[in-house]
């Protein structure tokens, strides 16, 4: 049977959804990369919030889903953008997410890294920067999980140049107790990023964040780049010292950063993982035995959609990662914390689905079908 979705054109289009899923089982752990999947949570849809309350979270429907991408053999970058840090998500409920997570990862040996920011904090000066930062990296550090020093919005707006960012992140990566990840996050994902390291010249920015990483290299395990800019990100992995590490944030151009050339490759840590996660775990595998075109293959017919649910706003992606998750079966409703699920169009919801089970990205096609049907009801169309 066919499904009628709507089109950007205010029409409908016949679909006709497949009957099996891609046959995805869990394997064995990676060889060749170092792969992190950034993880979403799960908003309780029981509790009576507003958008701009505290978040609610089903605690074991979040928990569940990261020993789902676990039991595949990627790692989970924890309390990150992905898990709507500072949209919807705040310090005290990222901590308690962090708090939980790294047990559980503990429990099942999963590997997992988290986010260090300083969203507790609105704006303040640079110490008071430096501070909340200390705050978040001790939460983590205690947890036993792995450091990832994102980009601050606070640090941003109290930096008057290249200088206060070496400051900082200088005094965070002196006292950290193991390597970190460095994480530079584009303005295209948080427009309060804009001129981050100190310039909005690409070029001065990236030669600031390499002096930082040359002056502790010791404490940098790796950079995570989220500037949907393939070739600055092969410019910039060459420029690394030896030894730190290269993860890909680019949902636009992942497989072939992954993949990597005769000069080098990146590890990954990426949002479109969360909906991704059994197949990318298999591409990766195949990588492993170093078959390149088999791991193209697999990956490369995924960027179709991870481009649909990253386009413009990006910020907004996190709305379609939720909701392939509610259609793949991985939590019982469409329901995100801050209200989000309010932030892409039924045209964009249709397409996504429409990409993702032409992958074969549902367990259970049926039940997606249905659950797509229920969305297309609630807005009124008629099947």
């Amino acid at each position: 049977m066919t499904i009628r979705l709507p089109d950007s054109r205010g029409g409908l289009r016949a679909y006709e959804p497949r009957t099996e899923p891609l046959a995805l089982t869990p394997g064995a752990p990676f060889t060749s990369r170092t792969v992190f999947s950034a993880a979403h949570v799960v908003a309780d849809p029981y509790a009576d919030v507003s958008p701009d309350s505290p978040a609610a979270v089903d605690w074991d429907a979040t928990l569940a889903f990261r020993r789902h991408l676990w039991s595949h053999g990627l790692g989970v970058a924890e309390a990150m953008d992905t898990a709507q840090r500072g949209m919807g998500l705040d310090w005290a409920g990222a901590a308690e997410l962090i708090r939980r997570s790294a047990a559980e990862a503990r429990a099942v040996g999963g590997r997992i890294a988290c986010g260090v920011g300083t969203d507790q904090i609105a704006a303040g000066s640079l110490a008071e920067v430096r501070a909340a930062y200390e705050e978040q990296l001790a939460v983590v550090e205690e947890s036993g999980a792995q450091a990832i020093l994102m980009a601050s919005r606070a640090l941003a707006a109290a930096a008057s140049g290249p200088e206060d960012y070496l400051e900082v992140y200088g005094h965070l990566l002196r006292q950290a107790a193991e390597p970190v990840v460095l994480h530079w996050l584009g303005p295209m994902f948080d427009p309060a990023l804009e001129g981050y390291w100190g310039s909005s010249d690409l070029d001065a920015a990236t030669d600031t964040f390499l002096e930082v990483i040359a002056a502790h290299p010791d404490k940098v395990d790796g950079i995570k780049v989220s500037l949907l800019d393939a070739q600055r990100e092969i410019d910039l992995r060459r420029r690394l010292p030896q030894g730190v590490r290269c993860y890909t944030g680019d949902d636009f151009n992942y497989p072939e950063l992954i993949a990597g050339d005769e000069k080098g490759f990146s590890h990954a840590l990426l949002g479109i993982f969360d909906p991704l996660g059994p197949l990318a775990a298999e591409a990766v595998r195949v990588l492993d035995t170093g078959d390149v075109p088999g791991f193209r293959a697999l990956l490369d017919p995924t960027v179709e959609l991870s481009r649909h649910l990253f386009q413009a706003p990006t910020r907004f992606y996190k709305t379609g990662v939720v909701f392939l998750a509610w259609l793949a079966g991985h939590q019982s409703h469409f329901t995100m914390v801050g209200g989000l699920q309010s932030a892409r169009s039924l045209p964009h919801f249709a397409r996504a689905y429409e990409l993702a089970d032409g992958l074969g990205l549902f367990p259970d096609p049926k039940l997606a079908e249905e659950r797509m049907r229920n969305l297309l009801a609630l807005y009124g169309v008629a099947q």
